[in-house]
């Protein structure tokens, strides 16, 4: 498996400059560094340039993770157009950084607002028909899309391991597989290792992190049976530590961050703690535990 983090861990706004990032990630050991899609599109090819230059300095794989914004929505009508001409332009902003991986509720949009009618059926049979038509465009740039498993309080559409696996079977596209998140795990599915089979070789991304948001190691996670259900199905991917600790920003809003996890923390502190859950991560996935 190759290991990674995701940026924001380091952040409090969505807009970052990446680069330190690679560095920090190749510093602290790890294999990958995930970025935020939202960005890409914004940035000119010699930005780009600069990424790509970066993490092929570093010995860093890129991967990308997005929320989609309302407006880039591919299961709304209204929005469909739009949606996938602003994918069109992330799609080549990973290919010009060699990202390859890109994960979130692609399907539909995040956080959800639900002041506003909720039709599941209605509702999954565009996001089906969204995805078909993305994962077309997608393919042209060589990425992998996969659909993001999420808690009911954020998404309604895919909320658990068998739905996910339901949802990728009938948009039955080779660029399209599942994502799962130990986070969201720890809220939908009754037995996590059992879900991780569920997904078996369909599963194309791992994103892990406690059940407090803090980083693998630091919560009750049952991370021992994760490990032993990875090496069950055989997966050898990309599992990329999504943990959130810092309050205030737009980060910290959006993700709810209302309190400090981590007394007094410091951006050493912060290191210390990645590069001691990436040791504890490796122990027991890669492990013969």
């Amino acid at each position: 498996m190759k290991h990674g983090i995701y940026y924001a861990y380091w952040e409090k706004e969505w807009a970052a400059d990446y680069i330190p990032y690679i560095e920090k990630a190749a510093k602290l050991g790890f294999d990958i560094l995930e970025i935020g899609g939202a960005a890409l599109p914004a940035l000119n090819d010699a930005q780009l340039s600069e990424i790509k230059s970066a993490a092929d300095a570093n010995g860093i794989i890129i991967t990308t993770g997005y929320g989609p914004a309302p407006a880039h929505d591919v299961g709304c009508l209204e929005t469909r157009e739009g949606a996938l001409e602003w994918y069109r332009k992330m799609f080549y902003g990973m290919e010009k950084i060699g990202s390859n991986v890109i994960g979130g509720a692609l399907y539909s949009h995040w956080p959800v607002d639900y002041s506003q009618p909720i039709n599941k059926e209605e509702d999954w049979k565009l996001a089906v028909e969204g995805m078909q038509i993305l994962s077309k465009i997608a393919r042209n740039h060589g990425v992998q899309l996969n659909m993001e498993s999420l808690n009911r309080f954020e998404g309604y559409l895919i909320n658990t391991a068998e739905e996910c696996v339901k949802f990728v079977k009938e948009v039955n596209c080779d660029n399209v597989w599942v994502m799962l998140d130990t986070f969201h795990m720890n809220i939908e599915e009754t037995d996590i290792a059992q879900a991780i089979r569920t997904a078996g070789s369909l599963l194309g991304h791992f994103h892990t992190g406690e059940c407090n948001r803090m980083v693998p190691g630091r919560g009750r996670i049952p991370w021992r049976e994760i490990g032993k259900a990875l090496r069950e199905i055989g997966y050898n991917k990309t599992v990329v530590m999504e943990p959130f600790v810092n309050t205030g920003g737009q980060v910290g809003s959006d993700i709810k961050i209302w309190r400090e996890l981590i007394p007094g923390i410091t951006p050493e502190m912060l290191d210390k703690d990645a590069a001691d859950s990436l040791a504890f991560q490796r122990y027991m996935f890669d492990g013969n535990m």
